[in-house]
């Protein structure tokens, strides 16, 4: 147990101490970036599922007649 409590122990001491965090209007930047690209994926995703949703059931229309 000692050695799980002396990780956590350094890991808030690296955290603290050698990490450079952004600055706030960094943070929001940032953040609006990853929403921002999220979305588009997220909606270039849905464009391809559903070409590949339409195309199959085209497929199996047209073989089952």
């Amino acid at each position: 147990m000692a050695g799980i409590a002396n990780y956590i122990k350094e890991s808030f001491g690296e955290l603290k101490n050698n990490v450079t965090w952004p600055t706030w209007a960094e943070g929001q930047k940032l953040t609006v970036l990853v929403a921002v690209f999220s979305i588009i994926f997220s909606l270039a995703i849905w464009g391809i599922d559903t070409v590949f949703s339409k195309a199959i059931g085209f497929y199996f229309h047209w073989i089952n007649g």
